[in-house]
């Protein structure tokens, strides 16, 4: 996958985004506890701002006490300090600690959602049909609704902190400010609150250079998250398939692979690392000019007596928090900028989502017994035909061989009978409540024990004699004592024993209607032969589909159904 390819989408619609994002928690089962912790949290924060007015008069008290070699207030004030250190600090935790909760809760909630919407209906499945583009839906909800969460309530916390700071000491500041008195074209000129239009421009022109600067790096930020996760995406493949690899002696090339993969990584993060030495640069220094700035300003109403040093600190530091509060942007400005790739990130998942769960979906009729196919229909996803018209019916003890050649719609005619292909119009009619059961060439191994990988998906049960009967059946024995053991049964297990494994677990399962996709391609002759028996001979009281090409397939099917591609197909008796 080209990182290239994939843009990131406009800042337009960046809030709009964000509520959708949001809303779903905000508006669910749990919005009053939220909602309540949320009010709770922001009461704390504002705390926190009335804390810093308490500050802020103490440093006029106390570094006049300094100036004046006033020793007792000295003494008096640093006793004040302690009481007001002792406020701030519980509030800072409480603070802490209660926003941890509030996005530990969003997450989970949030987490569950988008894991919920994406295996419901198959979407895990469908949303590789409908956008190629969406990557990593894993990462997606495993990392992305973690930042999603706690930049969102990050940003939220520190722009409301900073707009009631900013109110706060804009009074404090416009009080403490000088007027400014000059004549121009002749007229007399009066200027209150100097100070806080000195704050006011400053901050401005800082945040105006501060977009102007690093605004590349919304963009950049998306590619490097794609990036990073395709990079993951290919470290999984190689342990998932490293068997494969290590026998076609592949590893040169999978390690040439994600080399690139990784150049790919660090080519982006170099661009993102250049853009981020400009902006914090610039940041970091007109940030420390600021600290001075103030000081500049009213000098000369300190060296001439109109301040003493302690209001003079205390115009240093209102005029701190005043500008802290207008330069939130520019100080949060690389923190905004991965917001934003989260927040798109999410957006083209959701909407991916939505997507997959609008595809057509054939909604089976209610029949009294077996499958039905009327005029079934399947095509690829860009509409070329495999097979038109399909006219079957299998009842209860029937089965049915599917053969042809690659290409010519054999395992996507089960995946329709299955219920789970989009693409496909027309009628199929089933028997209710019943047990469906399909087994693909490579069987899925589930995490667990392999006692539960043999009842999947049903809950295990304690059936000891009747799996030990099975297993010897597989020529599996040698398995019986690890039966309770959690391993990687993918890698343990060879790909002969794993299909071993899932013709098992029909026969402990006992589907009504069982798919089988080339699910005995990696056995031999006679084991093949031993388990289709058992597997017919379980399968009598339910209907049984096979794709196969074996010679040896016929005997334990009664028709055939030969896919002859571009749509064409025929049915046949076999015995």
């Amino acid at each position: 996958m080209s990182f290239m390819s994939e843009k990131a989408p406009t800042v337009r619609h960046l809030f709009r985004n964000f509520w959708r994002l949001s809303k779903p928690f905000w508006a669910s089962e749990e919005k009053w506890v939220a909602i309540g912790l949320l009010i709770f949290v922001v009461g704390l924060n504002l705390g926190i701002v009335y804390m810093s007015v308490l500050f802020n008069d103490w440093n006029r008290v106390f570094y006049d006490a300094l100036q004046k070699l006033d020793e007792v207030t000295f003494w008096r004030e640093i006793k004040h300090f302690a009481w007001l250190a002792i406020p701030w600090v519980s509030i800072q935790i409480c603070a802490l600690y209660f926003r941890q909760l509030l996005e530990i809760k969003w997450r989970r909630w949030s987490t569950e959602f988008y894991t919920q919407r994406w295996m419901n209906h198959q979407n895990f499945f469908r949303i590789q049909l409908t956008d190629g583009s969406t990557d990593n839906p894993d990462q997606r909800i495993a990392e992305d609704v973690d930042q999603f969460v706690s930049m969102s309530l990050g940003l939220f916390l520190g722009l409301l902190r900073n707009v009631v700071n900013l109110v706060t000491f804009v009074v404090i500041l416009w009080s403490l400010s000088t007027p400014i008195r000059f004549m121009l074209a002749g007229n007399d000129i009066i200027i209150h609150g100097n100070l806080v239009w000195a704050a006011v421009i400053y901050a401005v022109i800082g945040t105006v250079i501060t977009i102007l600067i690093g605004r590349p790096l919304v963009g950049l930020n998306f590619i490097q998250e794609r990036c990073e996760a395709d990079f993951r995406f290919s470290l999984v493949r190689v342990r998932e398939n490293a068997e494969s690899i290590a026998m076609y002696k592949g590893e040169f090339l999978e390690g040439r692979n994600l080399n690139a993969l990784f150049t790919n990584v660090v080519r982006n993060f170099k661009i993102i690392m250049g853009f981020n030495v400009r902006v914090v640069g610039f940041t970091f220094s007109w940030s420390q000019f600021a600290v001075v700035f103030p000081l500049i300003i009213v000098a000369p109403l300190f060296f001439s007596g109109q301040i003493l040093f302690g209001g003079l600190m205390q115009i240093r530091n209102a005029f701190s928090e005043v500008l802290d509060s207008l330069s939130f942007i520019m100080d949060s400005f690389r923190t905004i900028a991965k917001w934003k790739a989260v927040i798109d990130r999410l957006t083209t998942f959701d909407a991916s989502l939505e997507a997959a769960q609008a595809l057509p979906r054939i909604t089976p009729q209610v029949i009294e017994q077996g499958l039905s196919l009327q005029n079934l229909s399947v095509t690829k996803p860009n509409g070329d035909a495999l097979l038109s018209d399909v006219n079957l019916h299998l009842n209860a003890g029937d089965t049915l061989l599917v053969r042809g050649a690659s290409g010519a719609g054999k395992s996507t005619l089960l995946r329709a009978m299955a219920g789970i292909w989009p693409y496909a119009k027309g009628v199929l009619s089933l028997q209710t409540d019943t047990t469906t059961l399909y087994l693909s060439q490579k069987p899925y191994m589930p995490l667990g024990t392999l006692r539960a990988a043999l009842y999947y998906p049903q809950a295990a049960r304690n059936d000891d004699a009747q799996i030990a009967e099975l297993l010897a059946l597989a020529g599996l024995s040698h398995l019986l004592p690890r039966l309770d053991e959690t391993d990687a049964w993918s890698h343990v297990l060879s790909l002969g024993e794993q299909q071993r494994i899932a013709l098992l677990r029909v026969m402990l399962v006992k589907p009504d209607f069982l798919f089988m996709d080339e699910s005995t391609s990696a056995l031999d002759a006679a084991a093949e032969a031993r388990l289709y028996a058992a597997v017919v001979e379980c399968m009598k009281d339910g209907v049984m589909v096979s794709v196969g090409h074996r010679a040896g397939l016929v005997e334990y099917h009664a028709q055939v159904l030969e896919c002859e591609g571009q749509g064409k197909w025929a049915l046949a008796a076999l015995q």
